[in-house]
Formats: structure tokens, C-alpha cells, sequence
């Protein structure tokens, strides 16, 4: 759950900056989190989950 937040805070951040920065239009960063919420509530949801929870923990498995 905590790490699902803060993935949704950080996409939201990046989400504005692009906005902000022109990079992005509103009309195309609606359609995008329309897609994400839509796509949330399809059956591909908890495979896309898994994919992330992969991730995360190659990721924290990193030794440096």
C-alpha cells in the first residue's frame, strides 16, 4: 500500500511538471489518467501490480 502511494504521488508530480512545462497539454494528461483509472479496473490490473512489485524489489535487492 505504501509503496502504491507514493508511486501515485510521484507520477502525479511528474504529471504537473510536464503540464507546468508545456511538455504536456491537459487534453492528452486527462486521456493518460483516464487510461490509468480505467485500466486499474481491468483484469490486467493485478498482473501490471505484480510487474511493479517485481521491480521494486529488484530494485531494493541492489547492493551498493
Amino acid at each position: 500500500m505504501a509503496i502504491s502511494l507514493s508511486v501515485v504521488l510521484l507520477l502525479a508530480i511528474i504529471l504537473v511538471v510536464l503540464i507546468r512545462g508545456g511538455n504536456l497539454k491537459a487534453g492528452p494528461a486527462v486521456v493518460a489518467v483516464l487510461f490509468g483509472f480505467f485500466l486499474a479496473s481491468t483484469g490486467m490490473a493485478d498482473d501490471i501490480q505484480r510487474f511493479l512489485d517485481s521491480i521494486t524489489r529488484t530494485i531494493g535487492a541492489i547492493k551498493f
